[in-house]
């Protein structure tokens, strides 16, 4: 087996966070869920776009989001997600190539019809009081097809990350089922970040198929998720499912930190304090790229999980999904 490229090459919806100051005035106007999540279409995604003000815009998505604290801690990775051909997933390259992260997936044409959508954005106001409401046009993001993969650029990443959230839409589907295979082929390690609960309600059973059938190595839940996925409340219990079918499951539980179960051993830490929690948004996203960094550096399961818990921290501390601090020093500074 060659020595790998990049540490991780991830497949993940390729969305572009537009983030932009609002009164509460306007989001009444505009009917929008104060401090909610709401998916649109099109029509509104472009509606609202219009109604906001000046906005900052970056590449994001629970994947992406990942990448870039690897990147930031000095990991070598590559992005897999679909954008379309405007001004949108323009903005989407630049953004996560400067931040060291290769991306070259073919941009799709778009018409904004329903079969050729822009690229996805997420419509992000946010009043006085801090509140975020977001609105979600999932967009290009969905329709990642097979053949945009590189099957050489895949084998050469010690790991291959997939974002449980993509699993929905058949294009990305097929193709994240197509990346495993080249991955397995190759020798790599297959890591996946179940999402949410609502995913594994709605495919539980292709990701308890994939667990049997051996073909994920690393797998991220939190409690709630560890319940879906198990159908056992109890957490313990719901580890111990596993044990044996993954050779590294990691759960994190909030403030009660996390655990991780590898060759029958678990290793627990507890959450790194921090003055307030600002935004959660974007924690889990984090908490894997600390993980992740330390694994593909061959480090022991506490210090892995010490640094997910750091890399969350510095998260939760501010608005927003990337990291404001420099995670390599601090990790440094953490850890020795």
């Amino acid at each position: 087996m060659t020595t790998p490229r990049y540490d991780v090459i991830a497949i993940g919806n390729a969305i572009v966070d537009v983030m932009a100051p609002s009164s509460d005035e306007l989001v009444a106007e505009l009917g929008l869920a104060k401090g909610g999540m709401t998916l649109v279409d099109t029509a509104r995604a472009n509606e609202l776009y219009e109604a906001m003000g000046s906005a900052r815009e970056i590449s994001g998505g629970s994947a992406a989001n990942t990448l870039a604290g690897l990147a930031a801690m000095g990991a070598q990775c590559a992005f897999i997600g679909q954008v379309a051909d405007d001004q949108l997933g323009a903005i989407f390259q630049h953004d996560i190539r400067a931040m060291g992260i290769d991306f070259d997936t073919p941009v799709r044409d778009t018409d904004n019809t329903e079969g050729n959508p822009p690229t996805a954005r997420c419509l992000i106001f946010v009043t006085p009081d801090g509140e975020r409401t977001m609105n979600t046009f999932l967009g290009a993001s969905q329709f990642l097809p097979p053949a945009a993969l590189d099957d050489e650029t895949i084998a050469s990443a010690a790991v291959l990350y997939l974002e449980g959230y993509l699993w929905d839409p058949e294009e990305p589907r097929s193709a994240m089922r197509r990346a495993i295979e080249v991955a397995r082929k190759a020798g790599r390690k297959v890591a996946f970040t179940a999402s949410e609960s609502f995913v594994i309600d709605r495919h539980g059973d292709d990701f308890r198929a994939l667990i049997a059938d051996g073909l994920i190595d690393i797998l991220f839940v939190n409690e709630h998720e560890l319940a879906s996925l198990t159908g056992d409340k109890n957490f313990d219990a719901g580890l111990a499912a596993l044990d044996g079918k993954v050779p590294v499951v990691v759960a994190t539980r909030s403030a009660k930190g996390a655990v991780c179960v590898t060759g029958g051993k678990r290793s627990e830490v507890a959450a790194e304090p921090i003055d307030k929690v600002v935004d959660t948004t974007g924690a889990g996203d984090l908490f894997a790229a600390g993980f992740l960094y330390g694994h593909t550096r061959g480090e022991d399961a506490e210090r892995c999980l010490r640094r997910g818990a750091i890399a969350a921290a510095e998260i939760i501390s501010h608005y927003g999904a990337r990291p404001e601090a420099d995670l390599k020093a601090l990790m440094d500074e953490r850890l020795g």
